[in-house]
């Protein structure tokens, strides 16, 4: 059995949005597969020892994604972008909530895949990541976004382009840009220069 193109997956996105329970009981182990891939993805780069498990990541992310009221979603790009956020939630979410448990001991520890290295070691600290992404959601948010809908989200350069409304030249370059900058502030623990 083939994959559903973006297109199906699109017209089915568009039907459960109108309220066509039957598209969405199709869509439904279409976007879980997927959703389960890019969990497995992520957290595929966590440490050994690390407790959240790819069933749970998916679950907790198909249940917000299923909560969300009035949801019009506008095509696969824009589900999973939605996606990417809620899974970036949810592992902050997570890592917070270890570090709590731990009465301040070392933050959790996750790998970023090789599209996005931005730390020396290569072991990043979820948190220190994700406070990275505020601060350059400050000063760019476009930029932050790219790096949230690529990395949390999995979507090519053509989706995000897609989903930001924007050309596939300035999805390449804010992903360059916001590299560059996220290199260096983890690479400085996001200390502010004097």
């Amino acid at each position: 059995m083939s994959s559903p193109s973006t297109q199906e997956v699109t017209h089915l996105l568009l039907a459960w949005s109108n309220g066509d329970r039957a598209a969405f009981d199709q869509l439904m182990p279409i976007v879980y597969a997927e959703l389960r891939r890019l969990a497995s993805h992520y957290l595929g780069a966590e440490r050994p020892d690390h407790t959240l498990q790819t069933t749970a990541l998916v679950n907790e992310a198909w249940l917000r994604l299923v909560d969300v009221k009035q949801a019009r979603w506008q095509n696969r790009a824009h589900f999973f972008a939605v996606s990417a956020q809620m899974m970036r939630r949810i592992l902050v979410d997570f890592a917070r909530e270890r570090n709590n448990l731990k009465r301040g001991g070392g933050a959790r520890q996750v790998s970023l895949d090789e599209a996005l290295v931005v730390s020396p070691e290569r072991d990043t600290d979820v948190l220190a990541l994700d406070e990275a992404l505020e601060r350059l959601a400050a000063l760019s948010p476009r930029q932050s976004r790219v790096v949230e809908l690529r990395y949390f989200g999995g979507l090519s350069e053509e989706e995000i382009a897609e989903v930001l409304k924007v050309s596939l030249r300035t999805v390449q370059s804010d992903w360059r840009l916001a590299r560059t900058w996220l290199y260096r502030e983890l690479s400085r623990g996001g200390e502010d220069d004097a």
